[in-house]
């Protein structure tokens, strides 16, 4: 289960670092909606996985926030991606693609040897 969890962490870092930058400044329950909505809700995250990446980024300063007044009373807090957050993206891409390729890869050879093997 510590597998899981890790590999969740990592890939929700990639994904709020990914729509920090391509959609802007955005509050977590927003993220967590684009999140769902975009991955045809095969991703799922709660609340709280988003609010822990959001702090561990923050306390690397990858990420910053800022409050909105919304309405007369209520308060939003906004993240914005910084420079950092910005390098961290692009390696944390690298990887990604890097890894899924390699599954590809492996998976793909199994075919191929299951298609000789029949053909």
């Amino acid at each position: 289960m510590a597998y899981k969890n890790s590999f969740l962490t990592g890939i929700t870092e990639l994904l709020v670092l990914a729509i920090l930058n391509e959609r802007g400044d955005s509050y977590v329950y927003e993220i967590t909606k684009y999140i769902s909505e975009h991955s045809c809700n095969l991703l799922s995250l709660s609340l709280n996985t988003v609010y822990t990446v959001m702090y561990k980024l923050e306390n690397e300063q990858m990420i910053s926030e800022y409050a909105t007044l919304v309405g007369k009373k209520r308060t939003r807090i906004y993240y914005h991606i910084e420079a950092t957050g910005k390098k961290r993206l692009y390696e944390l891409t690298q990887n990604y693609d890097q890894i899924t390729n390699g599954v590809d890869y492996i998976l793909t050879s199994f075919a191929d040897k299951k298609d000789t093997e029949n053909g």
